[in-house]
């Protein structure tokens, strides 16, 4: 489905020492048939991150110190508001969401105001075990039911947001730990926005070093489930704020 001519869309790419896949990521992304413009925001990386992106084609925003993902997320969007752009999405710039499937992640908005890209909705092989599994089905069950839809995948970073979640975002996206998932995600829903999800196809990192291995991923869903009860005590943006009134 085309975006209508008057609907400006930006690619937002948190980076954090992604030197080695953050330029052929972002060259994934210009070389579709339907142009994007592509932000990286650096976050404190002690490589020449920065210097790739630019090379690459893409806009750089430096951040002084690494924020993490929530810190980088927000820093991006208030980018896009300031700049006019009307839709946003967040591709991780170490190459593991597929560019070939933003179209599919954004054509989600049709019908909601977040869009998640989920990587466990009957497509691709992207498969967890053990205890994070289990951790994320908690999580996925409880934000089914607050959104009133079901959501398989609740921890995807592979996201869409429209205007109005844009205006939600501004208003509470928390730039602490977890503030890029489950938190933000949480008070988007309380405050009104509607949440789909359009199954995506994960690959594997393109190169360099995941910053997290199996512990600290158990460690970090087990977080998770703690920011999804704090979520639910969060003030919620009131609907002036998130309709740009």
């Amino acid at each position: 489905m085309a975006i209508p001519p008057n609907q400006r869309v930006l690619v937002v790419m948190p980076a954090w020492n992604e030197a080695e896949t953050v330029g052929s990521t972002i060259r994934e992304v210009l070389s579709l048939e339907e142009h994007f413009d592509v932000l990286v925001v650096n976050d404190g990386s002690t490589d020449n991150t920065a210097a790739v992106a630019a090379e690459a084609g893409a806009t750089v925003l430096q951040l002084p110190f690494n924020l993490g993902v929530g810190g980088a997320m927000r820093a991006g969007f208030k980018y896009a508001v300031r700049l006019g752009y009307d839709r946003v999405i967040q591709v991780d710039a170490d190459g593991q969401h597929d560019p070939a499937d933003i179209r599919r992640v954004l054509d989600g908005l049709e019908h909601a105001d977040i869009s998640i890209g989920a990587r466990f909705a009957k497509r691709g092989t992207y498969k967890v075990s053990g205890p994070r599994k289990w951790a994320m089905q908690v999580l996925a069950a409880v934000i089914s039911s607050l959104a009133d839809t079901r959501l398989t995948d609740v921890t995807s970073g592979f996201r869409a947001a429209n205007k109005r979640a844009l205006n939600q975002y501004l208003d509470h996206y928390p730039a602490e730990y977890l503030g890029d998932t489950i938190d933000s995600l949480v008070v988007a829903i309380r405050s009104g926005c509607v949440v789909t999800q359009v199954p995506v196809e994960m690959r594997v990192r393109q190169g360099g070093k995941p910053s997290h291995n199996p512990l600290k991923a158990g460690i970090y869903l087990g977080r998770s489930i703690f920011a999804l009860l704090f979520a639910l005590t969060r003030k919620k943006s009131d609907s002036s704020t998130i309709n740009g009134a």
